[in-house]
């Protein structure tokens, strides 16, 4: 066996010995594997989340009632016919003509119904500058948008006819196609540009365009395979558009950062002057190791967010989870016996300019690194509170983050022309751009207690101080229902909406339909989607965090038997993921150095980001951890002494790491640039924390505290020692020659 016959232990060494003896099988078994998923899934189809099955609470229950009653709520579009100036009202002649020549423009389209003029329905506001003519868009409500633009363009024709007025309009389906237009395409280049981005940054890593190309080509597969295990696996639970996104991002991340760490560990081997055979024996029983405690520890995390109850939450942790799993077997299978195959031909499409980098005249990162450890590991103490003090210093701003939905104008700003017309409807209707939906479902929609109920529900809801009206009651006799809209006063203030919300659930509606037999009246809307959103998400805290934090120190624990090494790794993840919350309430709540990131005035972080970045960070920081500590405790089983060890594991680590940090980043970063605040929220927030974790947590905190701890880093109390040995992981030594022996000549264990 090449340089030495000693068997080899651990799922990693013999899978990637396997696949280097068959190599043609195990290429074969691959991609039969990725065709039978992607035609699985196609032929099968995706199943996404329902509307109803989005949130608990009333929102899911005013959707289950809607689903059962087979109402297909039409896109409700509104036109907010106001005067640019002060003299003109809604009574004067002029105004009128606009308001007829609005309906009779609409009309005419025949792609509307139900259209009602504002001098019937009393819409007009309190000052009487503004109106509003609403109806409703033919068809199904998901696909309005698509026939939506002759309304708008016979909207425009009257808007040139009366320039003493404005009139525009605003709606799910006007909305629907805005945004389409300006930004649907925004995540499609995000996502595209994300590959082209990794593999640029492999090109300089590695310097030769087939090394470049592995981890790539290993990703994609991986991605497309989980694609169409989604397709299949949604039919038990259902997936979404936003579950495949995150699932792209992680697979990329992980898929090319796992195959990274294999193949630079090989090359490594290869330049010591091991044989083709050795090299990769030692890459699989060490970095393939790695790459497996690593993706179990990330498949863990992400499982946390199927204990949130949220569809959408579920759907993203599974998918998430999936691409792990696929990309952590294939790194491990088919990459070595693609190394196998290659051989030196790795190195072919050299690029002239980046030079072959010999381990002995050491790279510019291990330099760079080497200096910074020689100043850490000669004052530990010092390198900890500084490192410690600094990452509480940024995590300090998260104590006082504030969650939200966003807003249509925090979410886009000022950037389009219906953003302003959505402002200007709020001021003039205060709530009436996002009215509260009372969804009453009754024995008999008609009977005498039952109006009498809905008349005084709308009349509660005025005097109460909940609304200023209009409330708008639309019955459906068939199937016994009404729909009450109620503009909530507060508009798109958040907070004093919701407060108008919770005194229509606490004390209108208790006090009028509430008390009629058989009447069941859940509240929903915006302001009640985000509500129940962040009643059921504040809900799912704690159990997520406890499921993340516990089954990732077991994981730790079993894989170094070491509880030392399992406490510091979770304190360490979570300086990490502190400082990530830090950074984002300083610039996207707190506005500092915002206008760097195009994120001025938002003031809230979206409601789904802290729970999804600790779940995302917790996980892919453990990509960094393990392979550093792997390494570190490789060379303290070659019989290195504990310092000299982590001068050695982060050093020789450093290279991969800064070229796996650099491409999350920079993939992270695209999604910063995007116009969606919600979007940069996401990632700036992920990619500083890769960057702080790739920098300040593993070349500085991480090496300060292990040089702290000395011996005791593979501390294992003897009451734990029956725990199931994890650690089939094997040194160079272990392969090409006897291993490491105390002065007793018994092999040194860690």
């Amino acid at each position: 066996m090449g340089n030495g016959d000693t068997r080899v232990r651990g799922f990693a060494a013999r899978a990637g010995g396997w696949s280097a003896r068959h190599r043609w099988a195990a290429v074969g078994i691959w991609v039969l594997f990725v065709v039978l998923a992607m035609g699985l899934g196609s032929a099968a189809g995706r199943v996404d989340v329902k509307d109803s099955d989005q949130l608990k609470g009333e929102t899911h229950t005013a959707a289950r009632i809607i689903e059962d009653a087979g109402i297909d709520e039409p896109a409700g579009e509104t036109v907010l016919i106001q005067a640019k100036g002060g003299d003109l009202k809604a009574t004067d002649g002029e105004f009128r003509d606009a308001v007829d020549a609005v309906v009779r423009a609409v009309e005419g389209t025949g792609r509307v119904t139900e259209v009602t003029s504002p001098y019937d329905t009393k819409t007009i506001s309190k000052d009487g500058r503004s109106a509003l003519v609403q109806f409703d868009v033919r068809g199904e409500s998901d696909t309005a948008g698509e026939r939506i633009e002759p309304v708008l363009k016979a909207v425009e024709g009257v808007q040139r006819d009366h320039e003493a007025l404005r009139i525009e309009e605003i709606g799910g389906a006007s909305m629907m196609k805005t945004f389409a237009d300006a930004y649907g395409d925004d995540f499609k280049k995000a996502e595209y540009s994300a590959v082209p981005v990794a593999f640029g940054i492999l090109l300089i890593a590695f310097g030769a365009l087939v090394a470049a190309l592995l981890p790539v080509v290993l990703a994609i597969t991986a991605i497309m395979a989980t694609m169409g295990l989604m397709g299949v696996v949604s039919h038990v639970m259902p997936m979404s558009d936003t579950a495949n996104s995150v699932m792209l991002l992680v697979g990329l991340a992980v898929g090319v950062d796992y195959c990274l760490f294999y193949l630079r560990r090989e090359r490594e081997e290869r330049e010591a002057g091991r044989d083709a055979q050795t090299a990769l024996r030692i890459a699989a029983a060490t970095s393939g190791r790695a790459i497996v405690v690593s993706g179990v520890t990330v498949c863990v995390a992400m499982a946390g967010m199927l204990f949130t109850g949220l569809a959408e939450f579920e759907a993203m942790g599974l998918a998430s989870l999936m691409v792990v799993a696929v990309a952590m077997v294939g790194s491990v299978t088919v990459l070595p016996a693609l190394l196998s195959l290659l051989g030196e031909r790795v190195e072919k499409g050299r690029i002239p300019f980046l030079r072959r980098r010999k381990q002995d005249s050491g790279s510019q990162d291990s330099r760079f690194w080497t200096a910074v450890l020689r100043r850490v590991l000669a004052r530990p103490v010092i390198a900890v509170t500084v490192a410690t003090g600094a990452l509480l210093a940024i995590a300090a701003p998260a104590l006082g983050m504030k969650t939200q939905q966003l807003t249509l104008d925090q979410e886009f700003g000022d950037s389009l022309p219906i953003v302003q017309t959505y402002n200007r409807l709020n001021e003039a209707f205060p709530g009436g751009s996002e009215p509260a939906e009372v969804v009453v479902k009754a024995h008999d929609i008609n009977a005498p207690e039952v109006k009498s109920a809905l008349a005084d529900f709308r009349d509660r809801a005025i005097s109460s101080g909940a609304s200023r009206g209009p409330v708008e009651i639309k019955l459906h006799d068939a199937q016994n229902m009404a729909f009450v809209y109620v503009p909530l006063v507060g508009g798109s203030d958040l907070d004093k909406a919701g407060a108008s919300l919770d005194k229509l659930r606490d004390e209108v509606r208790p006090a009028t339909l509430g008390k009629v037999d058989g009447v069941e009246a859940p509240i929903t809307g915006q302001v009640a989607g985000s509500k129940d959103f962040n009643d059921q998400l504040a809900g799912a805290v704690v159990p997520v965090f406890a499921f993340v934090v516990v089954f990732a120190f077991a994981l730790m624990l079993l894989s170094f038997r070491s509880l030392t090494i399992a406490i510091t790794s979770i304190v360490l993840n979570l300086l990490s993921v502190g400082a990530a919350y830090g950074i984002l309430v300083a610039v996207f709540q707190h506005g500092w150095g915002a206008s760097l990131v195009g994120a001025e005035g938002v003031g809230a972080i979206i409601t789904w980001l802290p729970l999804f970045l600790f779940v995302i960070l917790f996980g892919l920081s453990m990509d960094y951890h393990v392979f550093v500590v792997s390494r570190i405790r490789e060379a303290r089983l070659r019989g290195l002494a504990t310092k000299d060890a982590i001068r050695h594991g982060v050093v020789t680590t450093a290279g991969v790491v800064t070229s796996a940090a650099v491409i999350m980043v920079a993939v992270f970063a695209i999604f910063g640039t995007l116009s969606m605040q919600s979007m940069k929220q996401m990632g700036v927030g992920l990619a500083a924390a890769v960057l702080i974790d790739a920098t300040i947590i593993r070349g500085v905190l991480l090496p300060a505290v292990m040089a702290l701890l000395g011996e005791r880093n593979w501390y294992l109390p003897k009451w734990l020692h029956r725990l199931p040995d994890l650690t089939h992981d094997e040194t160079p030594q272990a392969i090409a020659a006897p291993a490491a022996r105390d002065d007793e000549g018994e092999p040194l264990k860690v």
